[in-house]
């Protein structure tokens, strides 16, 4: 079995064009052909109305479970997809293998209504520790990649978060309540502040990428799926951001974080949000 860090690291300054590649791939045999055209039949529900599966988001996990997996021998992919098909596969991110950890189409429900903001989401990660992500926006030909501690980049120019503008609002993309406990609901009420403004999330991969962009100021999300929130911790991460649960702890892709939990463009702003989730400001 492939051995961490040394030797994932090597993996990566051999492969990371290719899973590019992979990536770029994927989204092109399976998503864009069936971007605006998809058929009655070929739209599902998995957990009610706003969670939707399309014929595009099993067969691009397909692809890029085949791919990656040929890429990194030894690996194991956790895929949004094959984990609602066998849940127990969730577990292989606690395990001791490098693991995949793919969303095929982040913002399913923007690809349906053929909205362009969706995007395809792969992060590489060994024994709960994020090394590598690659967020591909395909209806906008825009790609950022991370790796740990080499930087973020958008389509090959470096991201920088920075700070928030003194003076000005906060905007913060938040949970829909239809993925929130009561007991959530309560947390995220706290934004709704003085100096906050707090807006619906779209695709959480998107959100993440306009944090470590500067356009976003934080995010607070109710939920922990890793699919979701890999790619972009990392990428927020290498651009300067941090992030927070509201035990004041970063976020654990291995679970057990106690939410709802903060993204932001810098560390004092997670701060700030945290307080507000947690009551304590």
């Amino acid at each position: 079995m492939i051995g961490y860090n040394e030797t994932i690291e090597e993996f990566l300054a051999q492969h990371s064009a290719d899973v590019e590649e992979a990536v770029r791939k994927a989204a092109a045999a399976e998503i864009m052909p069936r971007f605006r055209q998809l058929a009655e039949d070929e739209i599902d529900q998995k957990n009610g109305p706003h969670d939707l599966v399309t014929d595009a988001d099993r067969l691009a996990e397909q692809y890029l479970t085949e791919a990656l997996g040929a890429l990194l021998p030894g690996s194991v992919v956790v895929g949004e997809e094959a984990v609602h098909a066998n849940p127990a596969s969730y577990d292989a991110i606690r395990g001791d293998a490098p693991v995949w950890i793919i969303d095929p189409v982040d913002g399913t429900r923007q690809f349906v209504h053929g909205d362009t903001g969706f995007c395809t989401l792969v992060a590489l990660a060994h024994r709960g520790v994020l090394l590598a992500s690659w967020t591909y926006a395909p209806a906008l030909d825009q790609l950022a990649t991370a790796i740990r501690g080499q930087g973020a980049f958008l389509d090959g120019e470096r991201l920088y978060s920075g700070a928030p503008e003194p003076g000005r609002d906060l905007e913060v993309a938040t949970s829909h309540p239809d993925y929130t406990t009561d007991e959530q609901k309560h947390a995220l009420l706290g934004l709704w502040t003085d100096g906050v403004r707090p807006r619906a999330c779209g695709s959480a991969g998107l959100e993440y990428l306009a944090i470590a962009r500067g356009e976003l100021d934080a995010t607070a999300f109710s939920w922990e799926a890793a699919w979701d929130h890999a790619a972009g911790l990392l990428l927020v991460e290498e651009a300067g951001g941090a992030h927070l649960t509201r035990a004041g702890e970063p976020f654990r892709i291995t679970g057990g974080n106690d939410l709802p939990f903060t993204t932001a463009r810098d560390a004092a702003t997670a701060r700030r949000v945290r307080e507000l989730l947690s009551g304590a400001a």
